[in-house]
């Protein structure tokens, strides 16, 4: 049974119906419902699920890569984010000292042609004569996005470019938020003729000490002149070594994505075009890429997590990726209208006539570190786009030239299929759902009525969740709702080929969207409700389905059955996935026909997820208050009468035999 650090509460549930489902013969609980749940798990009846079918999606939304995923500490490291014009805006890095000692401000001086800004430092103060610097030096600070973790023992890289017209002695630290910590230190000392060009200057930090809220310090004790452009600060301790913060990196790798769509979303389209993500100028150096504002979630990105990253995380999740590309339309986020994520109307939009400008395809993938391709197989044209004047032309020229050049690319049309026949050659169509947690479950039928088309493309459901009221930031109910839609795409997967949830990050100190899967701060993660029931489905991709039918009049019951097939021991399992959306107990009796293997009860087990609250969340102070909790199922058979709880959401995982010992009389 999981039990390290779950609440009082949530392993009480599991106690609870570990007890029930061991001694389901009893008399003494009295539910107040009664179903059944007949499953045909014979190989005639059988349908594979598609490979892909569960994977995540990941957007620039609530400062989920920078600051969160993309491991760098610094924020505004290139001194872009206040604009072009100078001397500018250069939040959040802040003086160290005041104006006798010091003026900072930028200046169109930097070596680098697509990011001209950098920072002019002049001290003006020295280690004698006099006006003598205060102890410590003079300088300027960067606090990173909220603070940064800094870890006793770990190891940071520090590279910078520097200009003087002096010789420098500069001091590189890493302190507490006040500056009285120090956690690491290093110096910097060269000559002026050595500084009188840029220069890049990399630096091993080595942590004395520990601190959550930490910050990176350049300071000075000498009269100087001084210029600072793209100043990084990376733990060499990251998910498999590309860069990503391998805490969260793990939390992804745990859901076993078959795909990641990226990176957005409304974040791929901008509200204007010279906002839009452009995937070209995410690749090669990263000092060379001039990062960009998105300005549908109102920040600033330094765009090191680019284009190659998330090709590089996908292939390290073992998940293929899915990119959604700029097709010519932008559009602005307008009231929330039905429920929908994004109620939109356009800005600005490229003519069909000079799209073709935009459809450009290349890689400096080789110089990057990875010389074979990467197994681009998706391409979604667009985000939510459908509606807009000049999608259909914009996206016929993206989809001809790109079956030209890769026949074998599967491209998504904006444009819903579920409900009658695209008017234009798709592989698959997107479809996007926010709505109420109440409409969410019912929606589990959603695809029950797409017509079952031997040719055409299927639906990707590439962002769905439960919203609004009664959802919190994440809670229980937000959880089972989108579980029950799940189930429904599960049995529906003859004509639903993928889906994922949205959004995939938050961090807590810049929520822009409720709920969300991963909850983090600067050194600390959790993951929510939602996150822990899509760890229901991560078998699903690619098992095999089985027909299944509900005996009830409840309309708060939702069950699936699959088989699948251990990747570590080649063990194979009937999972029987069922949701309780409602309030009362419900006595299921179970019903196996057609299996091919007896039960090995001894390898069973039952998995719940639920509270004692339908409300409950998931917090920083009790990050598994909701979690699934795992125990022994003692009396799995083909037949079992199993009590499920009021909301909750259960897995029973029956262990199938290698060899069938069943009598053949």
């Amino acid at each position: 049974m999981r039990i390290q650090g779950a609440s009082f509460s949530a392993l009480f549930c599991a106690i609870f119906m570990l007890y029930v489902s061991c001694h389901c013969s009893a008399n003494w609980l009295e539910a107040n419902q009664t179903a059944t749940l007949l499953v045909d798990a014979s190989p005639q009846s059988a349908q594979k699920i598609p490979d892909k079918m569960f994977g995540i999606f990941f957007e620039e939304i609530n400062h989920a890569g920078a600051g969160g995923l993309w491991a760098e500490l610094v924020s505004n490291r290139g001194f872009e984010a206040g604009g072009q014009n100078t001397p500018s805006n250069i939040d959040p890095w802040s003086i160290i000292g005041n104006e006798t000692y010091i003026i900072a401000g930028t200046d169109r001086t930097s070596c680098f042609s697509r990011n001209e800004i950098a920072l002019r430092m002049e001290v003006l103060c020295d280690n004698g004569g006099s006006t003598i610097c205060p102890n410590g030096g003079v300088g300027i600070y960067n606090p990173g996005y909220w603070g940064m973790n800094i870890v006793q023992g770990k190891s940071y890289k520090l590279s910078m470019h520097v200009r003087s017209v002096d010789s420098v002695n500069l001091l590189v630290s890493l302190t507490s938020s006040d500056g009285l910590q120090n956690l690491a230190i290093a110096n910097v000392v060269a000559g002026a003729l050595d500084m009188a060009n840029w220069t890049k200057v990399e630096l091993l930090l080595e942590a004395k000490g520990t601190n959550v809220n930490s910050r990176l310090q350049l300071t000075t004790t000498r009269k100087s002149v001084i210029w600072f452009d793209q100043v990084s600060l990376m733990p060499l301790d990251t998910y498999k070594g590309h860069g990503f913060r391998k805490e969260l990196g793990s939390m992804l790798a745990n859901l076993k994505p078959r795909f990641i769509r990226f990176p957005g979303g409304s974040f791929v389209e901008g509200e204007w075009l010279r906002n839009a993500f452009r995937w070209r100028e995410t690749i090669g150096p990263w000092e060379e890429r001039p990062g960009h504002f998105g300005d549908v979630w109102r920040y600033w990105t330094d765009d090191g997590l680019g284009y190659f990253e998330f090709l590089q995380l996908a292939e390290d999740l073992g998940a293929s990726p899915v990119w959604v590309i700029n097709n010519g339309n932008l559009y602005l986020l307008g009231k929330l209208a039905r429920g929908l994520h994004h109620d939109h109307i356009h800005n600005d939009q490229v003519d069909t006539s000079t799209i073709l400008a935009f459809v450009q395809w290349g890689s400096v993938r080789a110089s990057m570190g990875h010389p074979e391709p990467f197994e681009l197989k998706y391409v979604a044209l667009g985000n939510q786009d459908c509606w807009k004047k000049n999608y259909r032309g914009n996206y016929l020229k993206f989809y001809n030239a790109i079956k030209a050049a890769y026949p074998d690319i599967q491209l998504i049309s904006n444009c819903d299929g579920s409900a009658g026949k695209l008017d234009h050659p798709a592989d698959l169509y997107d479809f996007h759902v926010y709505t109420s947690g109440n409409d969410m479950f019912a929606k589990a039928h959603q695809f029950d009525r797409t017509a079952r088309l031997s040719t055409g493309p299927k639906a990707f459901v590439s962002e769905y969740a439960a919203t609004g009221q009664n959802v919190g930031t994440g809670n229980l109910f937000s959880a089972l709702a989108q579980a029950g839609f799940l189930i429904g795409l599960e049995i529906n997967s003859d004509v639903v080929e993928m889906a994922s949830n949205a959004p995939l990050f938050v961090n807590d100190n810049d929520r822009r969207w409720n709920p969300d899967a991963i909850v983090f701060n600067s050194w600390q993660q959790y993951g929510t409700p939602t996150y822990w029931m899509q760890q229901f489905f991560k078998e699903s991709s690619g098992a095999i389905l089985h027909p299944s039918r509900l005996q009830t009049n409840s309309s708060n019951l939702i069950a699936s059955a699959i088989t699948w097939q251990s990747p570590q021991d080649s063990s194979s399992y009937l999972k029987i996935k069922i949701v309780n959306f409602g309030s009362d107990n419900v006595n299921l009796k179970i019903a196996v026909a057609g299996l091919q293997n007896a039960v090995n009860s001894f390898g069973s087990t039952i998995t719940v997820l639920t509270s004692k609250n339908l409300m409950d969340e998931n917090s920083f102070k009790e990050p598994n208050k909701v979690v699934p909790l795992q125990s022994t199922l003692q009396n799995a058979g083909e037949n079992m009468d199993v009590v499920i709880a009021p909301h909750s959401f259960i897995s029973l995982d029956l262990e199938l035999a290698t060899t069938n010992y069943r009598s053949a009389i």
